[in-house]
């Protein structure tokens, strides 16, 4: 069953790939466009850090490691989840669903992989050279735990984007438009770019349990610093993988649900 799955996910890689280079200069267009937004999201972090060296127990080098994950992950998303999954709603809006729920396949695997952007894979490269730049900043390299740690993190990380993702578009299912839902998530997901410490005042109590426990984006940006650092207690690291599982969990079975209320345009 899981050589099955490893068949058809390489077989759709290969056709976005594939998609991807008929246009060759749209590719490396869109490829350099990443980059640019890229060293765009970096402005805010020199802006603060040209200011004071530190903030909230986080110096430049520490906290570009968090940029490094946020540039890593979006890539993750906008290459390989986002396309996939808009391209549902499109299906849901238009009745057309019922090709992808008649094939011998799952439905949700289907979906989640229809299409990917390859060009994408320049934020995560970008992301890997921050990691880099950050540690020759801070003078060290990671030690292998917080590596390992990492490592492990973003593979929570990613199923938590998705997941979220999987919780959003099921919305089409009962909403005729969820474009105000994918932009909202895209816009709360920019804070994620910064550690979680650093929103302070009245409402930073209530922000670090909506970035931490409703929608987790510590877990996603922060936390993997954190472990590369070697300061991420051993309470949160078990808190992201249960977390990550429990997402996944509800998401799984909120789809499922969800495909009960379709209407097919033969309906």
């Amino acid at each position: 069953m899981v050589r099955r799955y490893l068949r058809l996910l390489t077989v759709q890689l290969k056709a976005s790939g594939l998609q991807a280079l008929q246009y060759r200069a749209d590719f490396f267009t869109d490829g350099f466009t990443s980059l640019c937004w890229v060293f765009t999201a970096l402005a805010p972090l020199f802006v603060v850090y040209g200011r004071q060296p530190e903030v909230e127990g986080w110096s430049f080098g520490e906290a570009l490691l968090v940029v490094g994950w946020f540039t890593l992950l979006q890539g993750i998303l906008e290459g390989a989840i986002n396309p996939s999954l808009t391209g549902v709603v499109e299906h849901i809006r238009k009745g057309t669903l019922d090709f992808v729920l008649l094939k011998p396949a799952d439905a949700q695997f289907l979906v989640s992989t229809q299409r990917f952007l390859p060009w994408r894979a320049f934020n995560v490269l970008t992301g890997l050279g921050l990691f880099i730049y950050a540690f020759m900043l801070l003078g060290r390299g990671p030690s292998p735990l917080g590596l390992l740690t990492s490592l492990l993190l973003l593979g929570t990380s990613t199923v938590l984007l998705y997941s979220l993702w999987i919780l959003t578009v099921s919305a089409a299912f009962f909403v005729v438009r969820v474009d105000n839902l994918t932009y909202l998530f895209t816009s709360i997901f920019d804070f994620a770019r910064w550690p979680s410490s650093v929103f302070k005042g009245v409402a930073k109590g209530a922000l670090t349990l909506v970035f931490t426990y409703v929608i987790p984006l510590a877990l996603m940006t922060t936390f993997p610093a954190e472990a590369m650092l070697g300061r991420l207690p051993v309470a949160s690291l078990v808190g992201a993988v249960v977390g990550s599982a429990v997402f996944a969990w509800v998401a799984r079975r909120v789809w499922i649900r969800s495909i009960g209320h379709y209407t097919s345009a033969s309906s």
